[in-house]
């Protein structure tokens, strides 16, 4: 793969990209959707019970944004070993180099790990009720799954490309965790 000099964070490269990024930018991808296709089961999930995490999935006339993470020129080597001991842990992503539009109308090629719709976690088209259940319920080596989704909504929000689909999920993760905490008599 040649040098990549920018990444595409649509999750939780956002909020822990886990290098340090000498640019951030907000950006958008055309042809892509963020969704909860993933089904986690190290990071957010187990084997037994997989969590939910996001996916930049291929969506004809959609619209992704993100941030777009400019890597430092001696950095290259290290931040991609990194970068694919994370993301590719199971070969459920794919790489991608993407075309971005930045916010100050930059267009730049960009490192995008891309859902694979062949992969056996690919979980497309569960309805909101359900994704709100296993996230919910989830938990795996980085933490309970509800948390990379509080974490993924409030940064989103935070730089100013708010969700309301993810708002929603969250509304509903959050009525779940409490109804678990406080069942009726």
């Amino acid at each position: 793969m040649r040098k990549i000099e920018w990444v595409f964070g649509y999750g939780s490269l956002i909020w822990d990209p886990g290098f340090a990024p000498v640019e951030t930018a907000r950006a958008w991808v055309t042809g892509y959707a963020r969704s909860f296709c993933l089904r986690s089961i190290q990071h957010r999930g187990t084997a037994a019970r997989p969590g939910l995490v996001l996916g930049l999935d291929a969506q004809p006339g959609g619209e992704c944004g993100g941030l777009a993470l400019r890597i430092a020129d001696g950095d290259h080597d290290e931040v991609l070993a990194y970068l694919r001991a994370r993301e590719l842990v199971t070969d459920a992503y794919k790489e991608a180099i993407l075309p971005l539009r930045l916010e100050d109308g930059r267009r730049v090629e960009a490192l995008a790990y891309v859902m694979r719709r062949d992969h056996v976690q690919y979980a497309g088209g569960l309805d909101l009720a359900e994704q709100a259940r296993i996230i919910a319920r989830a938990q795996g080596g980085r933490g309970p799954n509800a948390d990379y989704l509080f974490n993924t909504a409030a940064h989103l929000a935070q730089i100013g490309l708010g969700d309301a689909t993810m708002d929603h999920l969250t509304d509903e993760v959050r009525k779940l965790l409490e109804s678990d905490r406080n069942p009726p008599a």
